[in-house]
């Protein structure tokens, strides 16, 4: 009976995790990730052929988790504007649980070398960034948003605003405040609120 591998993918991409967070995406060489992981270079080889794969897989599945609540949070309310804050709450919450997973984010996928991924990958990306823009968008024709300010004012409500909270405080090393989840709920449902205020002050004569 063959014996099961002692390192899994799993196992591997755990330790790209850990040093993509700490050093940043140049960090995670394959050699680099043998080391953290005490695995034989070939391990890691016989898993993802190339480095472009290594990155590849790391990205998507850190971006698979994010969005499983994200898309979830859209459509946790019936009222637009609530769907909008809960989703800049998962922002928030997931980055304070999960804050590893976090730092890779806010690096973004070009530091990921995602012009070199294998065509599935970029397929991949390509299909996790429709998602979004698909249920961002449904969410703005929910709010009355037809402007391209009212548009813009919905991303900046449940993507932009949070993400920046976010990043002001893992960037500079320093714990997300207790109430940082308060704030970006309330700070996006205010923005979303405005919408219709803001949408009949144009169209007003």
């Amino acid at each position: 009976m063959a014996r099961p591998p002692r390192y899994d993918e799993s196992d591997l991409l755990d330790a790209a995790l850990r040093l993509a967070a700490a050093h940043g995406p140049a960090a995670v060489t394959m050699s680099a990730v043998a080391r953290e992981c005490g695995a034989p270079s070939g391990s890691v080889y016989h898993r993802f052929p190339q480095r472009a794969v290594l990155l590849a897989e790391l990205w998507l599945r850190t971006v698979d988790e994010f969005q499983a609540g994200y898309l979830a949070a859209l459509d946790s309310h019936p009222q637009p504007h609530e769907a909008g804050g809960a989703a800049a709450r998962h922002v928030v919450a997931w980055s304070r649980t999960h804050p590893e997973q976090a730092a890779v984010l806010l690096h973004g996928p070009d530091a990921f070398h995602q012009a070199e991924w294998p065509e599935p990958y970029a397929r991949r990306l390509a299909d996790d960034n429709r998602r979004v823009r698909e249920r961002l968008s449904a969410l703005a024709v929910q709010l009355g948003a037809t402007a391209a300010a009212d548009v813009e004012r919905v991303v900046l409500a449940a993507v932009d605003l949070p993400l920046a909270l976010v990043r002001r405080h893992l960037r500079g090393r320093t714990p997300l405040p207790e109430f940082a989840e308060d704030l970006a709920q309330d700070g996006a449902i205010d923005l979303l609120r405005g919408l219709a205020v803001s949408a009949g002050a144009r169209t007003r004569p």
